[in-house]
């Protein structure tokens, strides 16, 4: 079996949080409070340059290799176990039906020739993990079994950029499995209704990752192409600065007095648009009929206004995601900080959940 890389993974070491976004490097370290508890140790961002990572295709290994060291530097960590994970769109997943009771040797056998059927590559083109779920439903005699496959070589790109940093990749995910992973921590401490519908819209700098959930699971989830860096080139258009200055004021709020209305207000607007469509996408592509909350996540989640726009254009609860909620902070934690990227810091934070797995 050519291992995805422990996408699965039942035990692991310390290990670290890393995300590796088109816009920049993000890592968390979580340890264990006591009592139930968890503490945020440490965490960090680096910028990336513009067309470093591409559609989640990673186009300049030296670049990412460049920033994950400062990144690891910045954060003070010494653990040098690290999660990492791929893009939704380089993850083929697929839950098959097998016969229960399989040896592992056997079971091997039967994913390989399953995935044969659904890879449109050479088995010895990809990474390969699988994960037994359990019982299948109305069927005792087989068993639900969820398999994973990526290209070999996207996957060892991020093993590279990680081993360059001296660091070891133990486990690689999928950045909507760990992002729900960080969100699930959240809906059970607040201990959701039973079968009410959360729909989260992580912004990313070129697209919006769109999950339906329901009672830990997903049941819905596509890409919307819309994202932050819009927003950032109409600031390079509007004020002459490089696509680098521009993000960097647009964080820090450094923006001239016309900004809200002439950039952000239409910004704001179409942002709206857009999720108020994939929600209505959703409804007229599943049985479902209604959203009972509505979460957002990624850099673009804090822009001022964007909330509020947003429940008022779809007339349900909106509000912004706050990865950490409920965590101790550590002595290197600047809190004003964190308050300010946290929701960037989605897929980072159910990365180094892995370590409690």
């Amino acid at each position: 079996m050519i291992s995805l890389g422990s996408l699965f993974s039942q035990k692991s070491p310390p290990l670290i949080g890393l995300d590796i976004s088109t816009s920049g490097v993000r890592l968390v370290e979580l340890a264990d409070a006591g009592k139930g508890e968890l503490r945020l140790e440490r965490h960090a961002s680096e910028p990336l340059p513009r067309g470093t990572v591409v559609d989640g295709n990673i186009e300049n290994i030296d670049a990412v290799s460049d920033a994950v060291r400062r990144v690891v530097q910045k954060s003070g960590t010494r653990i040098r176990h690290v999660a990492l994970a791929m893009p939704p769109a380089a993850v083929i997943t697929k839950k098959i039906i097998l016969p229960a009771g399989l040896q592992e040797d056997q079971l091997e056998v039967q994913v390989e020739s399953e995935a044969s059927q659904y890879i449109p590559f050479a088995l010895d083109e990809v990474s390969l993990d699988f994960d037994v779920i359990g019982p299948a439903a109305n069927s005792p005699d087989d068993m639900d079994v969820m398999l994973a496959a990526a290209r070999r070589e996207k996957v060892e790109d991020r093993v590279a950029i990680a081993e360059s940093a001296g660091l070891t990749a133990t486990v690689m995910d999928i950045e909507s499995y760990a992002a729900r992973a960080a969100l699930q921590r959240l809906l059970d401490a607040d201990k959701a209704p039973r079968d009410r519908i959360v729909a989260l819209f992580q912004i990313g700098a070129q697209a919006t990752h769109v999950s339906m959930l329901q009672n830990g699971e997903t049941v819905y989830e596509r890409e919307q192409p819309f994202g932050g860096m819009q927003l950032t080139q109409d600031i390079v258009r509007a004020y002459g600065l490089s696509f680098e200055e521009a993000e960097a004021r647009k964080k820090a709020g450094d923006l001239p007095d016309n900004f809200g209305a002439d950039l952000l207000s239409p910004y704001l607007d179409n942002a709206a648009l857009e999720i108020t469509r994939a929600i209505q996408f959703f409804y007229t592509s599943t049985p479902y009929t209604r959203i009972d909350q509505i979460l957002l996540a990624g850099g673009s989640a804090q822009l001022p206004g964007l909330p509020e726009i947003i429940a008022g254009r779809t007339r349900i609860a909106t509000s912004v995601v706050a990865p950490f909620q409920g965590m101790q902070m550590g002595p290197n934690v600047r809190e004003q900080q964190l308050r300010n990227e946290a929701p960037g810091f989605l897929v980072a934070c159910g990365l180094a959940l892995r370590r409690f797995d």
